[in-house]
């Protein structure tokens, strides 16, 4: 019987989990505006002046910059969102809780991957 209680994390572990969850969208936020920084200002490099073939070489790698930027700006935005979402489950004190086997996820899982939703048991099934 005592085995059933523990079917979620204590308020003090969630309360745990909310700072880290905290400090990681803080830090995700300043990598996005990076991010977009970065692709917002790829505009003029001061290259006008060198030679054409440098110029167009600097323009196909500055494409490809943006590109590459744009589809990290991507994944953080989904990796923030993800964290948005584990605040909810804080929130709804469901945090922690496998989606498949409705048991509850490893500490250490969640504090390497804080947004998990899925246990190593759940996760090695789906391979």
């Amino acid at each position: 019987m005592a085995e059933d209680l523990k079917v979620r994390y204590s308020d003090k572990d969630l309360a745990e989990f909310k700072v880290l969850i905290e400090e990681k969208i803080e830090k995700a936020k300043s990598h996005l505006e990076l991010l977009k920084s970065a692709y917002m200002n790829d505009g003029n490099n001061g290259t006008d002046d060198t030679s054409p073939t440098f110029k167009a070489f600097e323009e196909g790698s500055e494409t490809m910059s943006k590109e590459a930027n744009t589809q990290l700006a991507i994944r953080q935005e989904k990796f923030i969102r993800d964290l948005k979402n584990a605040m909810l489950r804080i929130e709804n004190k469901t945090y922690g809780l496998c989606r498949v086997t409705g048991k509850l996820i490893n500490k250490e899982r969640l504090k390497l991957v804080p947004h998990a939703t899925l246990s190593i048991e759940a996760k090695n099934m789906q391979s």
